[in-house]
């Protein structure tokens, strides 16, 4: 017996599918395709209603376009696309912890010539006798500590003041008990250059200003302005010569008189100076009592005092006369970019003075209270800043608003800012001391840093400015 199965079939089936897609495109050579915008087959109508709105709009397009050519509404604009809470941001905070445990504000910075460094001098808020000390810090220095000075000069009272020479590693200082120091900081022992002492001829008050252009001059409250000169010997400071600011030998506009009858004193203490960039017998000063004056290095005109023990016969250089501030002035500073000055003090605004009016061409409201400091951008013709006790602010001219186009706030009433600094070699730099003891450095945007195009000229249209 045998058994058989059925043949067992099997199918095999595929499928696959298959797509291909092929695209390509191709421009026109320019002349080309003129030749085909041009290429009009007469035979062929225009769109409807195309012609007459070009007959109809043609004049009006024409008139519009003459217009824009002559209008001048846009020149110099740039987009602005920076956050403005961005458009300064702090770099360092430096900080010397013995002053700080001493609770002495910082008084005055600098910048070195070299840009590189930052120079913090301190003062006490009480302007007592106490010791203090100038500290420098090297910000290019691999291993900066933000809290221990690479230099630190110790003094016998507070300073006022402190400026970097504009040539050589040296700063110059001047203290509350009227002397006047210069230091030659690439010596690494002994670093005193120079200094005027308690000499008969030289200030009995506070120095508030000193400047290092062409020497040393020195100004203080008590209504004198002195120029001192190294030796040849370069052991100490030789009295030039001196100036005297006398009530009755002010220059008198309208409106100076009845506010110089109203002062009891026949001294016009000196709080602020200002040499002139671009006249150097030119300088300015301001008073406590708010007087604005423009003096000449060159005057002959014997200043009415007692005689003194001086070396010099002290002359008196006051030949002009500006609108006086309704309080002291705390800060005066020439434009780099044309015969304007900025001044500021206890009336919360800065008045930007041309040098051949008495009137401000024009006053800018940045506080409600006093201001200690106004200080024109070494870069940006049209931008100024203003240390305004809290924050510090700066103003861009080139606004038709005059509002803060930025401001460096920075927290606790305890850190008040008290003066500032561009650097003039890193112009996006700038130093900015507070009431607690520490410094601020701070980096500006490039709105801030980089002139436009018409700026210049647009600070000359301010200059030219006839004051109502």
């Amino acid at each position: 017996r045998s058994c058989q199965t059925d043949a067992l079939h099997s199918d095999d089936a595929g499928v696959q599918t298959r797509f291909s897609a092929s695209i390509f495109t191709q421009t026109e050579p320019q002349e080309q395709t003129t030749d085909l915008l041009r290429q009009h087959d007469p035979a062929e109508p225009d769109p409807p209603g195309l012609l007459d709105f070009l007959r109809r709009t043609e004049d009006l397009i024409i008139r519009e376009l003459v217009k824009n050519t002559r209008s001048h509404a846009f020149d110099g604009f740039q987009a602005d696309w920076a956050d403005r809470s961005q458009r300064v941001s702090c770099l360092h905070r430096l900080q010397h912890p013995s002053a700080q445990e001493k609770d002495l504000h910082v008084s005055s910075v600098s910048w070195s010539c070299t840009g590189s460094v930052i120079v913090c001098a301190y003062g006490d808020g009480d302007w007592t006798n106490e010791k203090s000390c100038v500290c420098l810090w090297n910000l290019d220095r691999q291993n900066l500590n933000p809290k221990q000075a690479d230099l630190v000069l110790e003094v016998p009272t507070a300073v006022t003041s402190v400026c970097c020479h504009p040539n050589q590693p040296a700063l110059i200082a001047g203290l509350y008990n009227g002397e006047v120091l210069v230091w030659d900081t690439s010596r690494t022992q002994d670093p005193v250059l120079v200094q005027t002492g308690m000499p008969a001829e030289g200030h009995r008050e506070p120095v508030y200003q000193r400047k290092a252009e062409f020497g040393v001059l020195s100004s203080s409250s008590g209504g004198r302005v002195l120029l001192w000169t190294v030796d040849l010997d370069r052991t100490r400071l030789v009295l030039d010569s001196g100036y005297a600011f006398i009530r009755q030998q002010v220059p008198h506009s309208g409106r100076t008189s009845m506010k110089l009858q109203v002062r009891g004193s026949s001294t016009v203490g000196v709080t602020a100076v200002a040499l002139s960039p671009w006249d150097p017998d030119t300088f300015l000063v301001g008073s406590e009592g708010g007087l604005l004056l423009r003096c000449s290095f060159s005057s002959r005109t014997p200043a009415a005092v007692p005689a003194e023990d001086r070396g010099v016969v002290l002359r008196a250089p006051a030949v002009f006369s500006f609108r006086p501030s309704s309080g002291p002035v705390h800060s005066i500073h020439c434009s780099p970019f044309h015969n304007l000055f900025a001044s500021a003090g206890t009336d919360g605004l800065v008045h930007i003075h041309s040098l051949l009016q008495a009137d401000p061409v024009l006053s800018v409201r940045v506080s409600d209270s006093y201001l200690f400091q106004a200080q024109w951008s070494p870069s940006r013709p049209l931008v100024f800043a203003a240390a305004t006790g809290h924050p510090v602010q700066f103003f861009d001219l080139a606004c038709r608003a005059l509002r803060p186009a930025a401001t460096i706030e920075d927290g606790a009433a305890d850190r008040a800012a008290t003066c500032l600094a561009f650097n003039h070699q890193n112009r996006r730099l700038v130093a900015v001391g507070k009431s607690d003891g520490s410094v601020g450095v701070w980096q500006l945007s490039s709105d801030l840093v980089d002139p436009g195009p018409t700026e210049t000229a647009q600070l000359e249209q301010i200059a030219n400015q006839v004051s109502d």
